[in-house]
């Protein structure tokens, strides 16, 4: 292992504020009560959930009681999209939903399997930068439409969506708008009367909270059947006894989060534009895949001609560094990006893209040293293909 680990992969993880373990802490040795006991202990765990999740509605700009904890992300958009199709479908209202080609499989595979109970779907397109046209979403509406996802920024990309748009369509239709916000949290605005969503997932380990933690905002009246059955936990929408320690970290992460997103994305903002700058200026027939303006502060997803990512992300683990071949899911997969090839590249310039992810503990320094190192990388690399 390098001596110098520099971390640029933080839109797969990031790593847990010494803040937020501290206000876990408690929950995970001296106060170990079930919030469903009437005891002093349990009665202190209920009061730690109420406390959190007024401190996330603050924040989103909604209801207590319209909030949802769950596991993480992949369960709050399940539960989003299982519970709102089959409760529309229950109510006799049909069967179709619209997402877009570029979503997260927690999305996808979850459309995907309610296509065995006999619902139908279209993938709306994206175009060059990775983002959908509001046009697109009014045209692929139909009668029998019960529910539209589609992400507000992209985990790959960094592609932020037209999400009040599109929502104001859905709103104009009376069709439930879900958003996959993951990304989001500490670099976008969350309120969620502004971005018009009805239904919006966030996972604490995407802004330095702890991993399993996981929340689902559900407008008030929006159906929704719940998937995990059992106890009557989070209003009988989500059996389970709650995790407290995670539940009161996510809040705790998501209030930091919020209060230091302007000065996070000015600095984030910075220090991208020197890592896609340098990387153009410097290494030949390189380029950046998204929007150059629309996208998060913290993303720089760039390609290469003539490499393979797998071998340059191997290269740069020997020296330290950190990155990414996209999706952290989808790790392993041999096939290219569903995300850039519905962008438009082919599958040899999507198999040679990496995403470079920056955070709280990125500084100047490593930038530099990533550009100091990165040509020589790509060079050696080149050498041993015709290209």
């Amino acid at each position: 292992m390098a001596e110098r680990i520099i971390y640029l992969d933080h839109a797969a993880t990031t790593p847990l504020d010494q803040r937020v373990l501290a206000a876990m802490l408690p929950y995970l040795s001296e106060q170990p009560g079930n919030p469903s006991s009437i005891h002093q202990l349990g009665r202190a765990a209920l009061h730690a959930i109420d406390d959190a999740r007024e401190a996330v509605a603050l924040v989103l700009g909604c209801a207590r009681k319209e909030l949802i904890f769950t596991g993480g992300g992949s369960e709050s958009d399940n539960l989003a999209i299982k519970g709102v199709a089959l409760a529309q479908q229950q109510r006799g209202r049909g069967n179709h939903i619209i997402t877009s080609a570029i979503e997260h499989h927690a999305v996808l595979h979850a459309i995907e399997y309610l296509e065995q109970f006999g619902f139908t779907s279209t993938q709306l397109p994206v175009d060059a930068a990775g983002r959908v046209r509001p046009d697109d979403l009014r045209a692929a509406i139909r009668p029998e439409t019960v529910l539209v996802s589609v992400m507000y920024a992209n985990n790959e990309v960094g592609t932020i969506q037209p999400l009040g748009e599109l929502g104001a369509i859905c709103r104009e239709r009376g069709i439930p708008f879900h958003s996959d916000a993951v990304q989001a949290a500490g670099l976008l605005p969350l309120d969620v009367e502004s971005l018009n969503v009805d239904l919006l997932t966030l996972t604490g380990h995407k802004f330095y909270g702890p991993k399993g933690s996981g929340l689902l905002y559900v407008r008030h009246g929006t159906p929704l059947l719940p998937q995990i059955n059992g106890g009557g936990q989070e209003r009988r929408r989500r059996a389970g006894t709650e995790n407290v320690p995670g539940i009161v970290g996510l809040a705790t992460a998501l209030t930091l989060a919020e209060e230091q997103r302007s000065a996070t994305v000015a600095r984030l903002r910075h220090l991208r534009n020197r890592l896609i700058d340098g990387v153009l200026a410097t290494i030949p027939r390189s380029w950046l895949n998204g929007d150059r303006e629309e996208r998060l502060a913290n993303n720089a997803n760039l390609g290469f001609a003539c490499i393979e990512s797998e071998s340059l992300l191997l290269l740069l683990d020997q020296q330290g560094i950190c990155a990414s071949g996209g999706s952290a899911c989808s790790s392993g997969a041999i096939e290219p990006s569903h995300v850039l090839t519905a962008m438009g590249l082919h599958a040899e310039a999507a198999n040679g893209s990496l995403r470079f992810s920056l955070g709280r503990t990125t500084q100047a320094e490593e930038i530099e040293h990533v550009l100091a190192i990165i040509p020589a990388l790509i060079n050696r690399l080149r050498a041993v293909v015709t290209c």
